[in-house]
């Protein structure tokens, strides 16, 4: 093979290397902003409502005994 073809084949995979390695960047950088923003949203929350959305039948009704 010429030099010269290994040459751009090598710069070829260089660039797709670095294409890739920024994509995988931006990508973690989204689910970092993702988890933060739950995280707050998580610990603003109201617990009870949590709780009722999650188990939506208790505490509806009251049992008397007498």
């Amino acid at each position: 093979m010429d030099i010269a073809l290994l040459s751009m084949a090598l710069s070829q995979g260089q660039v797709q290397q670095q294409a890739s390695l920024s994509v995988m960047k931006q990508a973690m950088d989204q689910t970092l902003q993702g988890a933060d923003g739950l995280t707050k949203m998580m610990a603003s929350a109201d617990v009870a409502a949590l709780q009722h959305i999650a188990q939506p039948h208790l505490g509806g009704n009251i049992d008397f005994k007498g």
